[in-house]
């Protein structure tokens, strides 16, 4: 009796670990969940405020155009093209930020500060976002989750390659 004990109690604590393993791992898509929304959130406004800028400031017709172009792409994109688009955004956004600091163009106060502060949220955003891909597949990666399909038919995260560019 006390040997069927011994390998009821081994068990239990084997299904205990697997299920907390499992809840563990579906915490962390949740976190992948939320840093890339909090991201793309800011990847709109970063968006949005390019419209802002190309709208309200007398820049040179070509750059206004380009500017204005790439935001909206950044905007519309699907998610399969958001790679391309949102890398011209920065592209684009790098060239606007050099020819102001250069005095080539004027742009409105605060436009450019605002501008400023939010690629600077978009670093942060993108490295915890990164941080939480990263955890998911170091843990997706060890045999137990791979073995007991503790993932379930979770995806694995997606890594944009916008998410490696110079801001």
């Amino acid at each position: 009796m006390s040997k069927f004990l011994v390998i009821l109690l081994v068990f239990l604590l084997f299904a205990w670990y697997l299920s907390f393993s499992a809840s563990r791992l579906d915490r962390l898509h949740h976190r992948v969940e939320t840093s890339w929304e909090h991201l793309d959130a800011l990847l709109q406004r970063r968006a949005a405020l390019a419209l802002e800028i190309a709208h309200q400031s007398e820049l040179d017709p070509s750059l206004d155009m380009l500017l204005t172009a790439s935001a909206y792409e950044s905007r519309e994109a699907p998610m399969t093209d958001r790679n391309e688009a949102e890398s011209l955004l920065s592209e684009s956004l790098k060239v606007l930020r050099e020819s102001a600091i250069a005095g080539e163009i004027h742009i409105k106060v605060g436009l450019l500060d605002r501008l400023t502060d939010i690629t600077e949220k978009i670093r942060i955003a993108i490295s915890i976002h990164l941080e939480s891909v990263s955890a998911v597949e170091n843990v997706r990666s060890k045999l137990v989750f791979k073995l007991f399909h503790l993932a379930g038919r979770a995806k694995l995260p997606f890594h944009y390659s916008f998410e490696d560019d110079q801001l």
